[in-house]
């Protein structure tokens, strides 16, 4: 790097050699600046009115050394260029100089070289301004949250264990910790895009940060995900007052754009030391109380509970056992009857499968299929579940006992993998069960994501000769459009609308249209989650094909579902 002015303290020199400094650079094109300075006093007038490109001295002058101006450049944290310009030769004294800070030394009368020197430290200030630079933007992109500027989970945890363990939290007084969930942000991304979701995480960030004070770490863990440390106090009365504090934060509207978004919060609230002491201890207990106060309702908080924490434990063995369930044969499926309203026969069963857990005994499906389709686990065990339950429908028929059809449910996962159609050919090839006598059953909300796609994979599938059903209808994603597009057979009307059709007069009326619909469309009608005789006689009453419930017989072992089989044969189902 080249300057062409130079401004310079230059301590030590005669004022010849100063004069004779200032002809030499301007022979070389540099004009000279400079401040002359013969005392310690002096240095530090000069270093506090003005800011100096580098620093020229003696090694030795009247009452002081080069070695005490290095050291009063270093209290002052200065990184000026410091060059030695002197007589001496010692070499020991000029190595002392050099390790003490000092950039360089140039034999007096070297101009040139001095020059060049001064050339050398402009650019190791500036290798070391850009290094700086970087770690900073190193460190910031480590610790803090691009959108917010807040601090990430890693700066969280060093900020929050070192407030609570430098005496933050005093005799009589407890902390909490507090996390923040978004609900529904994905639904907001979904419709206006990314930019629209940042604003308004970054407006919330903005008004959590009202709270942040010497006794508060705020940080943004991950998407709509907030984490608050409040520490001094007194009762867990407290820890609720803030939680409501935080919660109004969600009860203005978010302007944006010149539109309104309103959100609802869940906060889960963990107490130290109470529930911890570790912080990754702490946070993972916040976590799980607000995981399960979104199961509970939107825009509220739910304090961590023992329960909460053995609940979660037990989520985390079901997700470890996952992998080997199929190898270590803990599957077994349960099997409830399909009964047909005209005749009051058994005309099919629905495959339910159950986990028979060596630890936590049999774990319904609710309880691990979410889990096996986050992992992806859900492929292998539908394949299992297909395969069983088609051999033990074959396994009836062949003793006489054969229901009209077998019903399996598929998974999103499932109906989107290309070897689904290969799965049931193989399933059916292996156990040599009739096409017609398989159903499979598929929720409403999976076929409604991609229509076109499944579309084409029910087609391959009818093809094949077995029965399509739509389950869980009537959640508001299907039209008739699409169900006249859909090669349906079946439409399976929802449980959470059949309980409701003692207490809900729109629930009935909206029963009744889906069995009109489906009978126009000329496919059967089937409802599930049957449990009283009010809403088996409304069924009748509305034509509707076939139920099954609880009302009827909870799902069965195949052993204990033999007996309910024998009674198709005398004709009713009692």
């Amino acid at each position: 790097m080249s300057y062409g002015k130079l401004k310079l303290l230059i301590i030590g020199h005669s004022k010849a050699d100063v004069n004779q400094l200032s002809t030499d650079f301007s022979r070389n094109g540099k004009q000279l600046i400079y401040q002359h300075a013969n005392s310690l006093p002096d240095v530090r007038a000069a270093l506090d009115t003005s800011s100096w490109d580098a620093v020229i001295a003696e090694y030795s002058m009247a009452g002081f050394d080069a070695l005490q101006v290095l050291d009063l450049l270093k209290t002052r944290h200065q990184t000026t260029p410091f060059i030695l310009y002197t007589s001496i030769t010692d070499e020991q004294v000029i190595l002392s100089a050099l390790r003490n800070g000092a950039s360089d030394c140039v034999p007096k009368g070297h101009s040139t070289r001095l020059i060049l020197a001064i050339n050398r430290g402009f650019e190791l200030m500036d290798l070391k301004r850009r290094k700086r630079q970087a770690d900073s933007h190193i460190y910031r992109m480590t610790y803090y949250d691009e959108l917010t500027g807040l601090p990430k989970h890693n700066l969280f945890c060093e900020k929050a264990a070192a407030l609570l363990s430098n005496n933050a939290v005093i005799d009589g007084m407890i902390a909490a910790i507090y996390f923040i969930d978004i609900n529904r942000l994905s639904r907001i991304n979904s419709k206006y895009g990314y930019s629209i979701n940042d604003q308004l995480i970054q407006q919330f960030a903005s008004r959590l940060s009202i709270y942040s004070d010497n006794s508060c770490i705020l940080a943004r863990t991950e998407g709509g995900n907030f984490v608050f440390l409040k520490t001094s106090l007194a009762n867990t009365s407290q820890a609720q007052i803030f939680a409501n504090q935080l919660l109004k934060l969600a009860t203005t509207p978010f302007i944006i754009n010149d539109l309104e978004f309103y959100i609802t919060l869940t906060i889960g609230i963990c107490l130290y030391p109470r529930d911890g002491r570790e912080i990754e201890v702490l946070l993972a207990n916040a976590e799980n109380a607000s995981s399960f106060t979104r199961k509970i309702w939107p825009n509220t908080y739910r304090f961590y509970a023992r329960e909460i924490g053995e609940a979660s434990l037990q989520k985390v063995k079901i997700e470890q056992s996952l992998q080997k369930i199929i190898n270590d044969k803990e599957l077994v499926l349960h099997y409830q009857p399909v009964i047909d309203l005209m005749t009051g026969k058994i005309i099919g069963v629905e495959a339910l499968v159950r986990w028979r857990h060596p630890e936590l005994g049999l774990i319904p499906p609710d309880k691990f299929v979410p889990l096996a389709i986050e992992s992806g686990s859900i492929v292998k065990i539908g394949k299992w579940v297909l395969h069983e339950a088609c051999r033990q429908a074959k396994s009836w028929q062949d003793a006489g006992l054969e229901p009209a059809f077998i019903a399996v449910n598929l998974s999103a996962i499932e109906l989107d993998q290309l070897q689904l159609i290969n799965h049931v050919a193989e399933a059916l090839h292996a156990t040599g069960l009739d096409p017609s006598k398989l159903e499979l059953e598929i929720n409403e909300s999976v076929l409604m994501q991609d229509i076109d796609g499944s579309t084409r994979i029910l087609n391959e599938l009818k093809k094949m000769g077995v029965k399509i059903v739509m389950d869980n209808f009537g959640t508001g994603y299907s039209s008739l459009n699409h169900l006249r597009r859909l090669p349906i057979d079946t439409i399976k009307i929802g449980q959470p609308l059949v309980q409701d059709i003692a207490s809900k007069s729109d629930s009935s009326v909206i029963i009744t249209a889906i069995i009109a619909l489906a009978r126009n469309l000329g496919m059967q009608i089937r409802a599930e989650g049957v449990q009283s005789q009010t809403q088996l006689d409304f069924l009748k009453q509305a034509n509707c094909h076939h139920v099954q419930g609880f009302l009827f017989t909870p799902p069965l072992s195949a052993e204990h579902f033999l007996p309910l089989i024998e009674q198709r044969k005398t004709g009713t189902f009692s």
